[in-house]
């Protein structure tokens, strides 16, 4: 069984930074698309970032310049480096995986792990 393990939350003041890690176990094949996607209370789920075996990346526009994704195959780990954190970066982020870009159903994803970015 396939479990993507996220760590590197936590509480951080408006313009800090901090790395999200997370790392696939249970399985021997490379998963094709691995990403963040976040979610804060009463909104809408949103891609974060994304990026395919090949190094190919997706981001969202509101953090593109600031986060960057990263990919270690072969240990199928996924980092995002979240620099200039903002107010409205605080939410959930989830790690998850799939074959495409899709967040609304991934076939593998993460339990969640906070990002509070404080004024």
């Amino acid at each position: 069984q396939v479990q993507l393990v996220e760590s590197g939350g936590g509480l951080v003041h408006t313009g800090e930074s901090l790395r999200l890690s997370c790392a696939a176990s249970g399985t021997s094949f490379s998963i094709n698309v691995m990403g963040w996607y976040r979610q804060a209370p009463g909104k809408r789920r949103e891609l974060v970032a994304a990026v395919t075996r090949r190094g190919m990346t997706n981001y969202a526009g509101s953090v593109k310049g600031r986060f960057t994704i990263s990919r270690d195959n072969a240990r199928n780990t996924v980092y995002l480096q979240m620099n200039s954190l903002e107010l409205e970066d605080t939410a959930v982020y989830y790690c998850y995986g799939g074959p495409g870009w899709d967040i609304d159903s991934p076939d593998y994803r993460g339990q969640g792990t906070q990002v509070t970015v404080s004024s």
